[in-house]
């Protein structure tokens, strides 16, 4: 089993930058794909990033692509999203999860992640 911990979401202004860390424990995730997704309120869950386990491969959602960056650090355990120009549009609660089957290719679809945190809350202010 693995757990998820997200930490680093906040409350900051248009144009202001976060990142993001998902802790695993229980298991190394250095074998995992791992992933970003982000609910709003009324929305429906949406892919914003993955990476598969070596970090070479990385994925991101058209509507993030050159703001978010998705990484790595497998002696840590842990995965990054470090976004930029945030915009009132990337207010949602943001998930980790791990995709224990995807090896090297970063995923998009949600149904094939195996473990997710809890969520951190990340709110941008106009």
């Amino acid at each position: 089993q693995v757990q998820l911990v997200e930490s680093g979401g906040g409350l900051v202004q248009v144009g202001a930058s976060l990142r993001l860390s998902c802790t695993a424990s229980g298991r190394t995730l250095s074998r995992y794909a791992m992933g970003w997704f982000r609910q709003a309120p009324g929305k429906e869950r949406e892919f914003v990033a993955a990476i598969g386990w070596s970090g070479t491969n990385t994925r991101h959602a058209d509507s993030v692509n050159g703001r978010f960056i998705i990484s790595r650090d497998n002696a840590k355990n842990t995965v990054y999203l470090q976004m930029n120009s945030l915009e009132p549009e990337d207010t949602a609660v943001y998930y980790c999860a791990a995709d224990k089957y995807g090896m090297e290719l970063p995923n998009s679809a949600d149904a094939l992640y195996d473990y997710w945190g809890q969520g951190t809350q990340v709110t941008v202010s106009s």
